[in-house]
């Protein structure tokens, strides 16, 4: 066996190895694309039922009730920061 044979030996298997694990990056990554999909259209309901929630006029004057309140607006902040940053991810690369 020459010296070409065996580094086209070695190459070769290099690059079946290469393929193996490109293939399996990329199927990861589109399974991971498919979870953060889910999770935003998860994260794209919760905010619209709070702004419904936040909506309604409240009737209660109780100091407990203005900081659940005040909660659920962190909240809601919470989810459209979250909903933003997974979104402009790709914008940030560039």
């Amino acid at each position: 066996m020459s010296v070409s044979w065996l580094l086209f030996l070695l190459l070769t298997v290099t690059l079946v190895i290469t393929f193996f694990y490109a293939i399996k990056f990329a199927l990861i990554i589109i399974k991971m694309q498919d979870t953060v999909e889910e999770a935003l259209d998860l994260l794209d309901e919760s905010y619209k039922k709070i702004n419904e929630i936040l909506q309604r006029p409240l009737f209660y004057d109780s100091l407990e009730v203005r900081q659940v309140l005040r909660e659920i607006q962190r909240s809601q902040d919470a989810v459209l920061i979250i909903a933003n940053e997974l979104t402009n991810f790709d914008d940030k690369k560039d």
